[in-house]
């Protein structure tokens, strides 16, 4: 415990954001936590490493730390390793997390691709190992595919990952006839995660393989449309979708074999009412499902608007979408600083070099803790009084009858 105590808590990382981080401390400060993480990911206790895991992956989300990572790059892919094969679920995800951090702030290069070639086979190790946890797997995939998407650039590299990503989600259970195939099915949110990689490695696959990958599962997604889960359905949507705009961009005048019975199931989806689904998934369903069939059949992208700082960065595409989107999922809320600051994704997304703002406008730009609090306390008054009044009314109307 005392060996513990001299560092903040791994957490505190995640809360607030880059504001808290340059509020509290100077560089040094933050770089001397940081070697604590590192030295605590070496310690006996599972719950330590774990805990000094998600301090390293919230702090890398949050800020950027060019020379500092560049200085412990081995020592932390090693880290990383070591939890990848020794620990147990919860640890692994942990590592897992924080692979695709670093490689975010490595960026492209040889770094990168160094760390990859070590944390890659014991990521596809997990992805495809039927009796590991299937929330580790989940998170590996997710998190190996996003490493592949900045540190590959080798084409048979490339495809043996697309192919660790597709034999995992095209044995999802749906129902078949094949009982052998549904009994040994890996879960919902597994499949979705190696589906989604899979797409985003798509985005930069090289012509010839694209065609390939397209002639060989272009026909096969579809199905995936009949799953019970509706992660799954959307999914398999939003990459439908986006395979359709790859397809377009190389042959402007390409013709889907099964179009009608393809736009009879996707409008299918967007006007949904089966009871038996919950209300909340019918009407998310519902929505993508809409913006999926007018992509289809009208080549149409219903236009996205992102805020961070000063900028706003437009989503026009389903391959930026979808590129944001797992970008998203393993930055969290620390996207929006990368987007600003980070020359890898603003070169990703187009964005251009950094903005370079000076303290007084980054200073009025900030939200305190306590403003943030009070802002939030309104919001929730008003939507209780709003409620309240609803509710009165329904009563009303009750009581006339």
């Amino acid at each position: 415990m005392s060996h513990c105590s001299g560092y903040s808590d791994p957490s505190s990382f995640a809360e607030d954001g880059p504001e808290v981080l340059d509020e509290e401390g100077s560089q040094e400060d933050l770089e001397y936590k940081l070697k604590g993480f590192i030295d605590l990911t070496l310690d006996k206790s599972a719950k330590t490493r774990q805990a000094a895991l998600e301090g390293l992956k919230n702090a890398l989300a949050s800020k950027l730390f060019p020379e500092f990572i560049l200085e412990r790059r081995m020592t932390l892919t090693d880290s990383i390793e070591r939890c990848l094969k020794k620990g147990k679920s919860d640890e692994q995800r942990a590592a897992a997390a924080l692979a695709s951090v670093l490689c975010v702030q490595l960026g492209p290069g040889m770094e990168s691709e160094e760390a990859l070639k070590t944390l890659g086979p014991a990521l596809k190790k997990i992805i495809c190992d039927g009796t590991a946890s299937a929330q580790a797997r989940q998170t590996c995939a997710t998190c190996f595919g996003v490493c592949s998407f900045i540190a590959t650039d080798d084409v048979t590299e490339l495809c043996s990952a697309l192919e660790c990503l597709e034999n995992v989600f095209t044995k999802s259970g749906l129902r078949e006839k094949d009982t052998s195939v549904i009994g040994s099915s890996p879960a919902p949110g597994l499949c979705v995660s190696s589906l989604l990689s899979w797409t985003l490695l798509l985005t930069i696959c090289p012509v010839r393989e694209l065609k390939a990958k397209l002639e060989m599962h272009f026909h096969k997604l579809p199905r995936f449309l009949s799953s019970d889960d509706v992660n799954m359905r959307m999914a398999a949507g939003e990459s439908l979708a986006l395979l359709f705009e790859l397809a377009r961009e190389m042959e402007s005048d390409f013709l889907y074999e099964d179009m009608d019975s393809l736009t009879e199931m996707l409008r299918a989806l967007a006007t949904d009412g089966n009871k038996h689904r919950a209300k909340v998934d019918k009407r998310k369903q519902r929505s993508v499902f809409r913006d999926i069939l007018r992509a289809v059949e009208e080549r149409d992208f219903p236009t996205e608007t992102v805020k961070f700082g000063p900028e706003r960065m437009y989503i026009d595409s389903w391959v930026k979408k979808h590129t944001y989107d797992m970008f998203k999922e393993v930055l969290g809320s620390g996207v929006q600083y990368h987007l600003q600051s980070n020359e890898f994704l603003r070169n990703v997304f187009e964005l251009g070099p950094p903005v370079m703002l000076d303290a007084a406008t980054l200073k009025t730009m900030k939200i305190s803790r306590f403003e943030r609090h009070l802002y939030n306390s309104a919001a929730f008054r008003a939507r209780t009084k709003a409620r309240n009044k609803c509710r009165d009314k329904r009563a009303d109307v009750g009581e006339l009858f």
